[in-house]
């Protein structure tokens, strides 16, 4: 029998995370169409993403209007993701949490936690992040291919954990009445609230490719799909029961300062005064929104331009960052951008500090091979080629500096996350890192290239949240820079 009880003993906010018997069920459709209706009762709605993605928090601010913010303690820590979700949720009514695979998929960390007790590979999990956060689960089932079993399924995420508080479900993808019959009287036994009801729906798909969903900018008709699951969750959800899982009881004025950022330049050179070109299109769109946000919190002007778009670099900046995305997508439109390319080959090598991350890291390449093996001139600053493939390069890394960098000193351990489909011929014969798999010593390899001390350039992602040293010294070596009076003004 479900146990209601819980309700009663959650911390001082309550939300729902949204979790998934395994990966592919549903989970982001679900939760777009949970933020869509919400919206569309003008309801402030805070959104979370559990892990290190990109892409599904794109859709959750094009939602929302706000920022979705990742949750994420292999990249970050517990204490940060306890503070990231109690500050954001404070000034909002409703806070959903998306997760990652399947509830209790995660990673094994290096070392053993005393609040793993179901296992070793929890950590970083949907789970782990609900039990930190004392939040409730809503478990998503795909009952495409089910009857009966959906009982069994039920029962067994519901007892595996008792510290996991199962909300609710929603059944998706369910078939036609007869169906949802057949799945309710498999339940009942069960007394656990069916929250959802998602039937097969033919119109509402979100096209993908190679790395996951296509991100927002690349789709003109998002807005119609938004549409039709505001309309959807209007009618498939049970808004009685959930309503009050997703209000937040925020109103305690929490604080989420950034400690000791006092820079470490000359008073000459303010850090309100650093402008740092972002690159942000549709070819470059992956950014932790923490570590823009860390940027301008020490005091830097963040300036938004495109690589694909526009005819240069945005006028006197300091410091260039260029996120992932899908360079090799738009390789030819970039090629063609030559005076672009001139410019920002031009500034690295007069030593403007330049953060490249994986597509970042492809556009400061001679060349970009995409999958149908055509080459593509590009900056030409590192002396290597990328070439897409069909191997997929993914996981959690451990990167301990080999050499003092931009971003580092030699011997400092950093965490971040590669997810690409592309190699360097040749390899970085001077890398930024050795690299390691998160949960054991086993060595990848070397990564990132140390070409120029004013150059950072790798495919690892990282999330500065517990990092605050990173951003810091980024901007300390811009204001080097600018007082050695190099800015860049085209």
């Amino acid at each position: 029998m479900f146990d209601r009880s819980f309700l009663l003993t959650f911390n001082f906010f309550m939300a729902l995370v949204i979790a998934g018997e395994r990966s592919g069920v549903g989970k982001t459709t679900v939760t777009l169409t949970l933020l869509a209706s919400l919206c569309q009762r003008s309801r402030q709605v805070q959104s979370f993403k559990v892990g290190p993605d990109y892409i599904d928090p794109m859709f959750h601010q094009h939602v929302t209007g706000r920022p979705s913010r990742n949750l994420d303690p292999v990249l970050t820590s517990e204490e940060y993701i306890k503070q990231c979700f109690t500050y954001h949720s404070d000034s909002s009514e409703y806070a959903v949490v998306e997760g990652v695979m399947g509830l209790f998929d995660g990673v094994t960390p290096p070392q053993p936690l005393n609040f793993l007790r179901r296992g070793a590979n929890d950590f970083a999990s949907t789970a782990h992040i609900a039990r930190l956060l004392n939040l409730p689960v809503v478990l998503v089932i795909d009952c495409s291919r089910l009857s009966g079993s959906v009982a069994a399924i039920a029962h067994g995420y519901c007892s595996f954990d008792q510290e996991i508080k199962i909300a609710g479900l929603v059944l998706n993808r369910v078939g036609s009445d007869r169906h949802l019959s057949l799945l309710k009287d498999a339940l009942e036994p069960l007394q656990l609230p069916i929250l959802g009801v998602l039937r097969r729906e033919e119109n509402i798909t979100i096209p993908d490719r190679h790395l996951g969903l296509v991100p927002t900018a690349e789709l003109p008709q998002l807005q119609a799909l938004i549409d039709r699951l505001a309309h959807l969750g209007n009618t498939c959800f049970d808004w009685e029961r959930l309503l009050p899982l997703l209000r937040t009881r925020g109103q305690i004025n929490s604080k989420f300062k950034i400690q000791n950022s006092k820079l470490e330049v000359s008073p000459s050179c303010p850090p309100f005064s650093i402008r740092i070109a972002v690159a942000r299109d549709r070819a470059f769109n992956f950014y932790y929104q923490d570590n823009l946000d860390l940027l301008q919190q020490l005091g830097a002007e963040l300036v938004f331009w495109s690589p694909l778009e526009d005819a240069g670099l945005p006028q006197d900046v300091q410091g260039m960052y260029f996120g992932g995305g899908f360079p090799e997508v738009f390789a030819q439109q970039l090629a063609q951008n030559s005076t672009t390319r001139d410019a920002v080959k031009t500034a690295i090598l007069s030593g403007m500090p330049t953060i490249a991350e994986c597509g970042g890291l492809m556009y400061l390449c001679e060349e970009i091979v995409d999958f149908e093996e055509k080459s593509w001139s590009m900056v030409g600053v590192l002396p290597t080629k990328a070439v897409m493939g069909g191997r997929l390069t993914l996981g959690y890394r451990r990167a301990v500096a080999v050499q003092d960098n931009l971003l580092v000193r030699t011997g400092t351990t950093v965490y971040g996350h590669e997810f690409h489909r592309s190699r360097l011929i040749p390899t970085p014969n001077s890398p930024l890192f050795q690299t390691y798999r998160y949960d054991c010593e086993e060595s990848t390899g070397y990564e990132g290239w140390n070409l120029l001390p004013s150059l950072h350039a790798s495919y690892i992602h990282q999330h500065w949240g517990d990092s605050l040293d990173i951003p810091k010294r980024f901007l300390e070596k811009c204001c080097v820079f600018k007082l050695t009076e190099k800015s860049c003004t085209p």
